[in-house]
């Protein structure tokens, strides 16, 4: 368990706590090995008729006693080792979820979204188990299995030592069968995440699933996935399901020998008819540790392939963070320089962008048209550090974006991107986006997007739910919610990735005519396929093939007669 450094803090905190939990436990172990003793008084009394329904009554009255005290020590030992088992997972979960965060865009590339939240259920629930229940476990196969040996041999060595001879075996099976559930576990676990990625992706998009009549295809999908999960299952269960039967076994083969040598004892007189009973209680007690090793084993190994999953995550480091020596970044006026920039997607057998040379002085407003896959988006993303530049830089205010710490630089840029994103909650928790502002605040950004007629049209308005992706709003109104969020955050660099693509020709004359008041003060990026949306811009720049071809005023650009008055002619006539 290479990965166990992850929860050793949560053991070390709550340390007492465990040790208290430990203690009550083993109070209990001692506890519950009192009650054969109690059971052979009462056989050997009641064989030699030395006990009366009175002396009966006294050692029912303590078997009661012992378990009362059984029972509030058990409340206690659960209460302290399973809770710090939901502490484990809470911590767990928290610092998983905290850490992907952190993450750079290149590493959601290649995850999928039910690959990670299989890590933050599935996975931390197996950690869980193997911590608290692991806990327990471990105790009662240590201390309880000790004890009842002990008892056992107190009785008669000999006899204890015919019982024991099975043992040996059972270690080995152990040992063996461990190393081989790791690596199913570790399987199945990847396999879940295959089949959790499945069917989000399956219910995410089931109005196109409906809208194609795809349902019996995706079924079939979905059985192949599930047959997989089973498959590796099955591997596992031939071993899991082989390993409980033989502990079980090798358990009755020790009663069996008990039965058979110590009843001969018993026969001849050499130990008692109570002595043989509570041997064979004692015996039957140890069935538990020894059954709990092999559960033990079971939790260990499903909690350390979960953790090593867990741990392959965590330990993965962001490609984009701060720099050693990153600087802190006030309020900027907006001047934007690219510098010979580059930049290419993993595995891309083009340059996204290629040789960008660009200044953008603080309050002026850049378009940027092209066709799909110009690199237009890609430059905006380069701005934000979404993704890092392959060669050249990027400059705010003469500062190196790379230089800069990473939260300061995009606490200066407010980025419509081109698909809009909602998250489950009402338009006010949409536009606000955790943000505390007052209600005439949130009414201006919505104003100045052109929703708020549109909001009081919703019969609770603001507190309206958007549903899952904002699926209630047609695409023109989650676009306005997210132009909304963004001029309510007031940074001084706006970024606009076709920002009238999904709304109707008035809206976006409504929106561009929000868009060029901004203009006014604060630097404009704005990325489209539309000439409208960028035809006011101080600067127009068209790109193709991640290169600048053309670059001036609208009126200049028009005069070139390139690709810019081409697509301004077409458009003009649909």
């Amino acid at each position: 368990m290479h990965s166990i450094h992850l929860i050793k803090p949560y053991f070390t905190q709550r340390r007492n706590l465990i040790f208290i939990g430990i203690v009550c436990l083993m109070i209990v172990d001692v506890l519950q090995l009192f009650i054969p003793r109690v059971v052979k008084w009462a056989v050997d009394d009641l064989t030699a008729g030395q006990v009366d329904m009175a002396g009966l009554g006294r050692y029912a009255a303590m078997i009661v006693g012992i378990a009362a005290a059984m029972t509030v020590l058990r409340f206690f030992w659960r209460r302290l080792l399973i809770g710090t088992s939901r502490v484990v997972e809470e911590g767990l979960r928290n610092r998983l979820f905290s850490h992907i965060q952190t993450l750079s865009a290149p590493f959601f590339d290649q995850r999928s979204t039910g690959d990670l939240m299989a890590h933050a259920t599935n996975d931390i629930n197996n950690v869980r188990m193997a911590v608290g229940m692991g806990m327990v476990a471990l105790t009662d196969a240590m201390f309880l299995g000790s004890a009842a040996i002990g008892f056992m041999a107190y009785i008669d060595l000999r006899l204890t030592i015919a019982a024991l001879l099975p043992m040996p075996v059972i270690v080995v099976v152990t040992r063996v069968v461990g190393r081989k559930m790791h690596r199913l576990y570790t399987r199945v676990q990847a396999t879940f995440s295959d089949m959790t990625e499945m069917v989000r992706e399956s219910f995410a998009g089931i109005r196109t699933v409906k809208a194609y009549n795809r349902e019996q295809t995706e079924l079939a999908r979905m059985q192949d996935v599930s047959n997989a999960y089973i498959t590796e299952n099955l591997k596992l269960v031939r071993i899991t399901g082989s390993f409980f039967p033989l502990m079980v076994f090798f358990t009755n083969l020790s009663l069996t020998i008990v039965v058979f040598y110590g009843g001969r004892l018993a026969i001849f007189e050499r130990i008692t008819a109570g002595d043989f009973v509570a041997f064979i209680s004692y015996l039957n007690m140890l069935m538990w540790p020894m059954m709990a090793m092999g559960w033990l084993t079971n939790l260990i190994q499903r909690g350390s392939a979960s953790l090593d999953r867990i741990n392959s995550i965590l330990s993965t480091e962001p490609e984009i963070r701060d720099a050693a020596d990153a600087r802190p970044l006030s309020r900027v006026r907006g001047e934007i320089g690219f510098e010979q920039v580059n930049f290419s997607y993993p595995q891309a057998s083009a340059p996204a962008v290629e040789n960008i040379e660009l200044k953008v002085p603080a309050g002026d407003t850049l378009g940027i048209i092209g066709p799909q896959g110009s690199g237009k988006t890609t430059l905006l993303y380069l701005l934000t550090r979404r993704y890092d530049v392959s060669v050249g830089g990027i400059r705010i205010d003469g500062h190196d974006i790379r230089t800069l710490k990473l939260g300061d630089l995009r606490g200066q840029i407010a980025h419509v991107p081109q698909e809009p994103y909602l998250f489950s909650g009402t338009i006010a928790e949409n536009i606000t986006f955790g943000r505390s502002v007052d209600h005439d605040r949130l009414v201006e950004a919505a104003r100045r997007a052109s929703l708020y007629e549109t909001i009081c049209e919703f019969p609770k308005g603001f507190e309206t739910p958007v549903g899952e992706k904002g699926v209630v709003l047609s695409g023109g109104q989650k676009q306005r919610i997210v132009l909304a969020r963004a001029l309510l955050r007031d940074a001084p660099v706006l970024l606009l990735d076709d920002p009238i693509g999904q709304v109707d020709t008035r809206t976006a004359a409504d929106i561009i005519s929000v868009i060029r008041e901004l203009a006014r003060e604060k630097t404009v990026i704005i990325a489209s396929h539309r000439i409208p949306a960028v035809s006011f811009a101080d600067r127009i720049i068209v790109l193709d093939s991640g290169r600048i071809t053309e670059s001036g005023t609208h009126g200049e650009l028009m005069e070139h007669n390139g690709y810019y008055a081409r697509a301004e002619l077409l458009q003009r006539y649909e």
